[in-house]
């Protein structure tokens, strides 16, 4: 089951980044075009902020019930997860980085739906999901792709 997980973890992480780009792409080219915020904006906001939850899901699925370099590393002690560049990374830079991300990007989807103001809702999508996808990239851990 873990190799499982972790192989659809893995490849979700390509759905995530495809989705980021397109939503920041679109928030550039509404500002810097001042198009409308359109009803596929939304969707297309709608959309990475579910993949992005769908892929937390999976991700603490792992952390917490099969991955030995997840919330099993701290039985080794704290000392030792810190001071361990590979436990450190997954038990606790990845996990608090892709949280923070997530708050960040639902805190964009949300703000988006209370405002009516075009210009403002792409800068809020081009802000929160930017800021979301850099801590998403800083926190993904390249060395181990599959």
């Amino acid at each position: 089951m873990y190799e499982i997980l972790k192989a659809i973890h893995s490849y979700t992480r390509w759905a995530v980044i495809i989705l980021a780009i397109v939503v920041l792409a679109k928030a550039v080219q509404g500002i810097t075009q001042k198009k409308a915020f359109t009803e596929s904006d939304r969707k297309a906001g709608l959309f990475f902020m579910i993949i992005c939850h769908i892929q937390l899901t999976i991700g603490m699925v792992l952390y917490f019930h099969y991955s030995p370099l997840g919330l099993q590393a701290f039985g080794l002690g704290m000392k030792e997860v810190m001071k361990t560049a590979v436990y450190r990374k997954i038990a606790v830079e990845h996990i608090t980085g892709m949280i923070i991300a997530l708050v960040l990007i639902t805190m964009g989807y949300s703000k988006n739906k209370r405002s009516t103001i075009d210009t403002q809702r792409h800068k809020n999508a081009l802000t929160f999901y930017g800021i979301g996808l850099l801590l998403i990239i800083a926190t993904i851990p390249w060395d181990r792709l599959f």
